[in-house]
């Protein structure tokens, strides 16, 4: 294996990529709402096409503008299908983000004739070349992907920390939340646009569908090894890192083993996101199945599992 300073770059936008969806997903999974961010996903494909039509151009401002468009009409559709059709939350979930997703495919194909917007990239990325297109920051070249995926790591970190309280309380008892003045439904749809605007950030490096293993993965396994909201979050965007590092050298090492020449990075981070959570899953100290086999051999059947979400 020969590691290079193209490999370094790869790892690190990977990184950032994962972490910044790893944030905002430990919120989705904490409030049982891991679908929306699949469903957001793929929702934002129509918000990204309309914007490339309206503006004529791929600047980051308008993508991210009608993927956060986007992204929060998928939520107020979801909602308004659920209260006034009287249909399942998963079902109108399928409904909204089936349908926008099928708009949106349906305009990038017909932006892709005016334009190099390949479909095949925003679902898959291309994370092996994003090394290749820098801007100068300081007099140094850096990826552009690298930069977006870092400011919008920044910007969800940042937002976490100015509103973590009203966050979590929101995600636990959203009644509680408004009794106390902290508007749970503008907290759930900053939550919406957060999560669309990292996913638009995510399509040129990873693609939308590995988004969606991003969002999920790490803050599941992070939810197996500890109840504790600070603590999670910390996981989460470990867990996440680690699967980027992990994947791009299983993309290097694993396809010569069985006689490949290659792989892509991407699928790799998400197959290294789910080996951490099996790991997880398997040897956590109090959720472990393994773990619990073994102390159910011994005798001693453990510490109850930590319900402090605090």
């Amino acid at each position: 294996m020969n590691w290079t300073g193209f490999d370094t770059w790869i790892v690190v936008i990977g990184a950032l990529c994962a972490a910044a969806c790893a944030l905002p997903g430990c919120f989705l999974v904490l409030r049982k709402m891991s679908m929306m961010g699949d469903a957001i996903s793929h929702a934002v494909l129509p918000g990204l096409a309309i914007a490339f039509l309206v503006t004529g151009t791929r600047a980051s401002v308008a993508m991210f503008l009608g993927a956060a468009v986007a992204g929060v009409l998928t939520a107020l559709f979801t909602q308004w299908i659920t209260r006034f059709g009287n249909v399942d939350r998963g079902a109108a979930m399928g409904i909204v983000f089936t349908t926008l997703f099928a708009i949106g495919l349906l305009l990038i194909r017909q932006a892709a004739d005016h334009v190099d917007l390949d479909p095949g990239c925003v679902l898959y990325g291309a994370i092996e070349l994003t090394p290749l297109d820098l801007v100068s920051l300081g007099g140094l070249p850096i990826p552009r992907a690298a930069l977006v995926n870092g400011t919008v790591l920044l910007l969800n970190l940042g937002i976490i920390a100015l509103l973590y309280k009203e966050l979590k309380l929101s995600s636990f008892d959203p009644d509680l939340a408004d009794t106390l003045g902290y508007p749970s439904q503008f907290l759930h749809y900053l939550l919406m646009t957060m999560v669309a605007v990292t996913t638009v950030a995510a399509f040129e490096s990873v693609g939308s569908i590995i988004v969606i293993a991003m969002l999920i993965v790490p803050p599941a396994t992070a939810l197996l090894l500890t109840h504790d909201l600070l603590k999670m979050l910390l996981i989460a965007v470990g867990a996440a890192v680690l699967s980027a590092l992990g994947g791009h050298l299983g993309a290097l090492v694993v396809p010569g083993w069985f006689g490949f020449e290659s792989t892509t990075t991407s699928g790799m981070i998400a197959l290294a996101a789910g080996l951490v959570f099996t790991l997880a899953w398997l040897f956590s100290p109090k959720e472990g199945v393994l773990t619990r086999r073994f102390r159910e051999k011994v005798g001693d059947p453990g510490s109850l599992p930590d319900t402090n979400t605090a």
